[in-house]
């Protein structure tokens, strides 16, 4: 499984601490080696959440493409600011599936 970010998700995440970016790398490794989410949740409409115990939710959808399977991963941001970060995740959604 091809785990690719976006450019949304590239800049949340060069703004988290270096522990915290290594946490959320190490989830994502697990999801190309080993097709293995850990606390996911599906939100509907094609688009899941991962989920840490600390607030944290990085927002993806899952593809076909060329090479098979494709994890686009969106976006990164926390409990507090879930309903403004789902709806930007599914308007992402729109914005790379149109091209």
């Amino acid at each position: 499984m091809r785990v690719s970010r976006t450019e949304e998700f590239i800049e949340w995440f060069n703004s988290q601490a270096v522990k915290e970016q290594a946490q959320i790398d190490a989830r994502l490794q697990r999801i190309e080696q080993y097709e293995h989410f850990g606390d996911a949740k599906d939100l509907g409409d094609g688009l899941a959440e991962l989920r840490w115990a600390n607030g944290r939710r990085v927002y993806f959808t899952r593809a076909l493409d060329d090479h098979g399977q494709l994890v686009l991963v969106l976006l990164g941001g926390f409990k507090n600011a879930q309903k403004k970060d789902i709806k930007q995740a599914r308007l992402l959604i729109r914005k790379y599936a149109g091209s």
